[in-house]
């Protein structure tokens, strides 16, 4: 049923190549803070803080900046800002802030693009977790010493765009997909501890 739906996507406009600096309004580097106890309210997000597999906001030992937030509003993240790590084994590592995710602000390590409003931030997104991201990353990072990718080159990945109204459907639909399946691992977690339980109580 789902790949019918794929399917019945009619394109109305041919796709344009375009730079991710042509799609960003800025590309920011982060807060150079160290991290503390979480206060309750401020998040910090890290590298390390991107769950590798889902690129979602881990929850667990949430940490807060450790500097005087009232002149660091502009490390704080806003709906549709991306994320890329920018050095180290994880260079290329993307996320998307979600209001959701709640109060946030990023660190050092990480690089902010703020797409543009005639664009989709969903499907600029989706667009880092492919095999032709993966590659322009591989490329792009090779260092006498330790990998990295710095704004500059970031802003030259080249992405194909469709007009925004297939954009929007297109990252619709994907974003369905991711939610389907975090839906499915819940249920195979459920299960798999289900069967440890069971496992414990049977064979005493």
């Amino acid at each position: 049923m789902i790949f019918c739906n794929l399917i019945k996507f009619h394109f109305l406009h041919s796709w344009e190549q375009r730079k991710l600096g042509e799609l960003s309004s800025s590309f920011e580097y982060g807060l150079n803070a160290a991290a503390k106890e979480y206060d309750g309210e401020n998040k910090y997000i890290r590298i390390t803080d991107i769950d590798d597999d889902s690129r979602k906001f881990k929850q667990e030992d949430i940490t807060s900046p450790d500097t005087d937030l009232s002149s660091a509003e502009n490390y704080r993240l806003s709906e549709g800002d991306i994320l890329f790590a920018r050095t180290g084994a994880s260079v290329g590592k993307s996320y998307i802030y979600k209001a959701s995710d709640g109060l946030v602000y990023y660190a050092g390590f990480l690089i902010r693009a703020k797409i543009k409003k005639d664009y989709n931030p969903e499907f600029v997104f989706q667009n880092t977790l492919t095999n032709d991201y993966e590659k322009f990353i591989k490329i792009t990072s090779m260092r006498s010493g330790q990998p990295g990718v710095n704004a500059q080159e970031y802003s030259q990945y080249q992405i194909m765009m469709p007009c925004k109204i297939e954009q929007d459907r297109i990252s619709g639909y994907l974003r369905s997909l991711d939610n389907l399946i975090t839906l499915h691992q819940r249920e195979l977690e459920i299960l798999k501890n289900l069967k440890k339980t069971c496992l414990k109580r049977m064979f005493i």
